[in-house]
């Protein structure tokens, strides 16, 4: 009996030296190992042996890249004015050893470092610049922080400021101003708008004006051509009008009997005046036309009896069977013929007045103003013993 209890405790005891001799340590951690109270090794990750009760595995380090969070702490800026900022550090355990007895608790010391070190660096910079200036606060607080952990197996990799808060009266400020800025750019780019439709505004209309204006010069231009050209054709047509009068007249060989008709086909329009009530023919016009036609044939020049044109006008073809070709020129041929046999009429009419005693017979009319010539020169004067013609009444 007491031989089993003695080979239980020997077995108990194997197992208890068994655990104080093998150490396993997991990956990325290291172990301190002291005997009698010193350092005597550093354990590395996986199966280690140690002296049982003589070694002592006094701390295990965590060798990965740790991150720690710190609460907002109150910085005051060059302004005075009283900032919150929060940060967060990015810190690695280099050297286990120095990590453990170096410093008491480096967790701790890294933050009242963090503290100091960031209300040193923004105490030299106002509200502005604190806000506008991340990258360099990170810059200068990484690079104190990194020098300053050295000594205690800590490296900084990187240190970020996650909130900066003003106080709440100037957050009020701040957006009053972020609100007037954004209305001065609204009210800016709204003049430049109205600015550039302006200038669009007047470029289309100076287009719209020069357009207009080229067209009414092309529009004058064309008017005025046609001006010309019509007045160089009425010119001509009038011109043609002339010549074909002036050489009708020297065809007709002009008298004094045509100069009596031109002076009675020129009456009626003499009495056309609305103040013409009356008009009064004598019976001695035909005495009267025949002294005004030698005096007007004396002061123009025209000769009593004409043998016949002296110059010969070239008008072109006169053939009435090129001529007869157009219908209207025959009608209007036709109706000046009528005309003109009306006139002779009544010219042969008040030349020959009807008495009561006898009545003359007027010859017949000539058919065109080449019979009334001949007619002029075969009839000759009248009778020198008529008495003298009054004078044509006032019209």
């Amino acid at each position: 009996m007491i031989y089993l209890i003695l080979l239980g405790l020997l077995f108990l005891f194997v197992i208890v030296l068994l655990a104080k001799t093998v150490r396993i340590v997991p990956q990325a951690r290291a172990g301190i190992v002291e005997r009698f109270g010193k350092y005597k090794q550093t354990l590395s990750a996986g199966l280690n042996v140690v002296v049982p009760f003589v070694d002592k595995v006094r701390y295990l380090i965590d060798l990965r890249e740790q991150v720690v969070s710190f609460p907002p702490q109150p910085v005051i800026t060059q302004d005075n004015l009283v900032v919150s900022i929060d940060t967060v550090i990015y810190f690695q355990v280099t050297d286990p050893i120095a990590a453990t007895y170096e410093i008491a608790n480096y967790i701790q010391a890294v933050e009242q470092l963090t503290m100091t070190t960031l209300r040193n660096i923004v105490g030299g910079m106002d509200l502005e610049g604190t806000l506008t200036s991340r990258d360099e606060i990170n810059t200068r607080l990484r690079g104190v922080l990194d020098e300053a952990t050295g000594k205690w197996g800590i490296r900084v990799n990187r240190v970020e400021l996650k909130g900066i808060d003003p106080p709440p009266s100037i957050k009020d400020s701040m957006e009053k101003q972020m609100r007037a800025d954004r209305d001065k750019r609204a009210q800016i780019l709204t003049a430049e708008g109205g600015r550039q439709a302006a200038i669009l505004t007047a470029e289309g209309e100076k287009q719209s004006s020069i357009l207009s204006a080229e067209g009414d010069r092309e529009s004058l231009i064309l008017r005025a051509q046609a001006d010309r050209e019509s007045s160089i054709l009425r010119a001509q047509g009038e011109g043609q009008a002339i010549q074909t009068v002036f050489q009708a007249i020297h065809d007709g060989n002009p008298d004094q009997s045509l100069l009596a008709y031109q002076y009675l086909t020129m009456m009626p329009k003499l009495a056309e005046g609305s103040a013409n009530k009356l008009w009064i023919v004598p019976s001695e016009i035909g005495k009267a036309l025949e002294g005004l036609g030698s005096t007007m044939s004396e002061m123009a020049g025209i000769p009593k009896e004409n043998d016949g044109p002296r110059n010969r006008v070239d008008m072109g073809s006169m053939d009435p069977a090129k001529l007869a070709g157009s219908g209207a020129l025959a009608e209007s041929e036709r109706r000046t013929n009528k005309v003109v046999e009306d006139a002779i009429a009544e010219a042969q009419a008040a030349a020959n007045p009807v008495t009561p005693n006898a009545a003359a017979v007027p010859p017949p009319p000539p058919t065109d103003v080449a019979d009334v010539a001949e007619a002029g020169r075969t009839d000759g004067p009248s009778d020198d013993s008529a008495p003298p013609p009054p004078p044509p009444p006032a019209p």
